[in-house]
């Protein structure tokens, strides 16, 4: 009887595991469901039909009860993240003093994007229409979030 109360014991922390702790379904939850499963089919074999009954039934009670009181109790509150990301991985280019107007010169080949240089800042530029070798005069005609559209300068 001391074996089947162990192996029904494991299989539910098995399952808490998995539940709580580790994500997806993997080794833990299986090695659980295993562990619950021999138990009760163990105590079928050895005890008799209605010892297994009740063992079934109490696996099945318990099993519900520790669900419900894992999901309602402050568990998933002290496993998710309460921080909320606010910063931003690029500047806009309005912050850095780039408007539409401004003019340039390409770094590098713009096909389409590429690096261009605007009054001492370099910044990331896309063209707005086929490919803008380096070294060439350019000009914003847009700006689109911390997207640079330029063109051509052909003056």
């Amino acid at each position: 009887m001391a074996l089947i109360i162990t192996l029904i014991v494991l299989g539910m922390i098995l399952l808490l595991v998995e539940l709580l702790l580790i994500p997806g379904f993997g080794v833990a939850g299986i090695l659980g469901i295993i562990a619950l499963v021999g138990g009760v089919v163990m105590a079928y074999y050895t005890q008799g039909a209605t010892t297994g009954h009740i063992i079934l039934s109490s696996v099945i009670l318990c099993g519900v009860l520790l669900l419900w009181y894992a999901l309602r109790s402050n568990t998933w509150k002290r496993l998710t993240l309460h921080d909320n990301i606010t910063a931003q991985a690029l500047d806009k280019p309005e912050n850095k003093g780039i408007h539409v107007g401004m003019k340039g010169v390409s770094i590098t080949r713009l096909a389409p994007m590429g690096i261009a240089l605007f009054d001492h800042i370099k910044i990331e530029a896309t063209a707005r229409e086929g490919i803008i070798h380096s070294s060439r005069p350019i000009e914003i005609v847009k700006i689109d979030g911390i997207k640079v559209i330029v063109k051509e300068n052909t003056l």
